[in-house]
């Protein structure tokens, strides 16, 4: 008992649903570590980035669960709410991407010398890694805002719209690493600006708010928020008619995809998947400017 009368340890981070939910995440992490290290195996990029996502879900989880449990979270100078939510909904978003990339690479494959035994173990860790998904959400579903409580910005529509903003950009540049050609024409290298300014922003703006900082703002935290957003969308509505442009028109591309281009390592998918997801972010930005009109912030702790 502390000196409050109160218990040391906090039985809701168990017994409560957030508590199940997080519980579920770990298990299911663990699981697919376990498998992936025993028999499922991986390899090459794609095999790391969704090791690395499972290894970086199940620590960080942890971690939550750990301080949760303990309260130790009240030493922590950061504003605990907002994290949580922010890191909820980063995991789901990181969890989706793994079981799309996983199968696609691992479990489509023409090996004939493939062991039964690591295609078994594959395909059970994409039902594990899909099922995982689920938890992951429901903790963003119970963390969010509730109409006419007082929550943190990440768990609004736009926070949370916010995580997804950064995660896009990050496909976005994951496409334009991969051999996209984008350093032929000042027009796409403009594009590569705005992708890269318009990410570094909303950084800006999630570590402010999971820090507690939004106050070090010298003017008031929603209307910067809503004035980069209107920027945000000005800016991106110019890159889904810029690239699309230099990089299909049949001037400075090519207009289908070639017929010798393999897989993994073709210019044109990649140009594809950065105007795909350009306009996804275009989107985004778009319903986080509506919905940005609509917070109200109460104090700067509630940021």
């Amino acid at each position: 008992m502390d000196s409050h009368g109160g218990h040391y340890l906090n039985k809701d981070a168990v017994l409560s649903p957030l508590g199940a939910a997080r519980i579920c995440q770990l298990v299911l992490g663990c699981t697919i570590m376990a498998l992936v290290s025993h028999g499922a195996g991986y390899s090459a990029n794609y095999g790391i980035f969704c090791m690395f996502v499972w290894c970086f879900c199940f620590a960080v989880t942890l971690v939550v669960f750990t301080l949760d449990i303990t309260r130790l979270h009240t030493c922590m100078p950061i504003s605990w709410d907002n994290f949580t939510v922010a890191f909820a909904m980063l995991a789901t978003l990181m969890y989706i991407t793994a079981s799309v990339v996983y199968p696609v690479y691992f479990l489509e494959t023409d090996d004939p010398v493939e062991d039964a035994d690591a295609h078994i173990y594959r395909i059970v860790v994409t039902i594990c890694s899909s099922i995982c998904i689920f938890p992951y959400g429901v903790e963003v579903f119970l963390t969010r805002a509730k109409p006419g409580a007082v929550v943190g910005y990440m768990a609004t529509v736009s926070g949370l719209l916010k995580v997804v903003q950064g995660f896009v950009a990050c496909i976005i540049f994951g496409a334009l690493e991969n051999d996209s050609e984008y350093n032929l024409y000042i027009a796409t290298q403009y594009c590569v600006v705005v992708y890269s300014l318009c990410f570094a922003i909303t950084v800006i703006v999630v570590v402010l708010t999971v820090s507690g900082r939004t106050s070090a703002l010298k003017f008031p935290f929603d209307r910067f928020v809503v004035v980069y957003t209107f920027f945000a969308v000005i800016l991106y509505l110019s890159t889904t008619l810029i690239w699309p442009i230099f990089s299909f028109d049949k001037k400075y591309g090519n207009t289908t995809r070639p017929e010798v281009c393999p897989r993994g390592q073709c210019p044109w998918d990649s140009k594809l998947v950065v105007a795909v997801f350009t306009h996804v972010n275009l989107v985004l930005y778009f319903i986080d400017l509506i919905y940005s009109q609509r917070i109200r912030f109460v104090s700067s702790s509630a940021a």
